[in-house]
């Protein structure tokens, strides 16, 4: 039976599948894990098809990971697939060779453990055997006997077909998922893990007032800053507005809660009164903004 645990549970021993439609919450769910290996002292290996390194390595520092130093110092590594893990040209067998280099290297260097995040993607490129993905799935395993690898292998839905998807929820123990509060399609309200705090998306009404407050709850629970990530709100009612600016205004004056949000949307909790509520920031987000 596979479990799906959240992406700030994922430890050392796990071999989950990350499957994902939605590019903004897969990008933060892998800022989430990248930020958790660094702050606990392990290695950590970005392998990116999808993204070129540069620009992951800008998007995980837009969700409050730093990755200057770590990259500086070797503890992190962000690489395409195609320099790196398919660098050996020798199908699956080479793969897991490269994968069993980088987790001997982390050794070597002193690190209790590897982190590995790897963008599948590379599998459905004009150039890879068909098989390779097969088989890099069924022979990793082996590499998990010590306990100190995670990895945590990334699947587009919108890009790999039924059969593959399947495949790999099949020979992956663990599923990694966001933390949802609320999945309909006119909203959706998860767990948002870098920067901590919540992600809304659709329309936000009196309707949703309970699960709203849930999720604010937690998240005053959980993060010394809440962050509201409200760029996916096209609208949001004055009910719910004053939910939010009344959780901000029983914060503590150490803490602050940031809402990025459209334009019309910070309009809304304008009016139901930001003002004199020195714990709350609003930041409005231009369309193609990304929090």
């Amino acid at each position: 039976m596979v479990d799906t645990a959240v992406v700030d549970k994922a430890v050392a021993g796990d071999h989950a599948c990350l499957t994902f439609s939605d590019a903004e919450e897969r990008l933060d769910l892998l800022a989430g894990f990248v930020r958790d290996g660094l702050r606990t002292g392990q290695k950590v290996v970005c392998w990116t098809d999808s993204v070129d390194p540069q620009a992951l390595a800008d998007q995980l520092a837009a969700r409050s990971v730093r990755p200057g130093a770590a990259l500086r110092r070797g503890q992190l590594r962000i690489a395409t697939a195609g320099q790196s893990l398919l660098a050996s040209r020798a199908g699956a067998a080479g793969m897991v060779e490269v994968l069993a280099g980088e987790l001997e290297r982390a050794g070597r260097e002193g690190y209790p453990g590897l982190r590995v995040t790897a963008d599948m993607c590379w599998a459905i490129r004009p150039l890879a055997a068909a098989d390779d993905l097969l088989g890099f799935e069924t022979k990793v395993a082996d590499l998990f006997a010590d306990g100190r690898l995670c990895l945590i292998c990334q699947y587009d839905r919108d890009r790999f077909d039924a059969v593959t998807l399947a495949f790999a929820a099949k020979t992956h123990p663990k599923t990694i998922a966001a933390q949802v509060y609320h999945d309909h399609p006119l909203l959706r309200i998860c767990r948002q893990y870098s920067p901590p705090g919540v992600r809304m998306a659709g329309e936000l009404d009196y309707r949703h007032r309970d699960i709203l407050e849930q999720a604010l709850a937690e998240s005053r629970r959980l993060d010394r800053h809440m962050h509201l990530n409200l760029t996916g709100l096209d609208f949001i009612d004055a009910t719910c507005a004053a939910v939010i600016v009344s959780t901000a205004s029983t914060l503590p004056a150490s803490r602050r809660m940031t809402v990025t949000c459209r334009r019309l949307v910070g309009t809304m909790l304008d009016l139901v009164g930001t003002v004199g509520v020195p714990q709350l920031r609003v930041r409005r987000a231009r369309e193609h903004d990304q929090a």
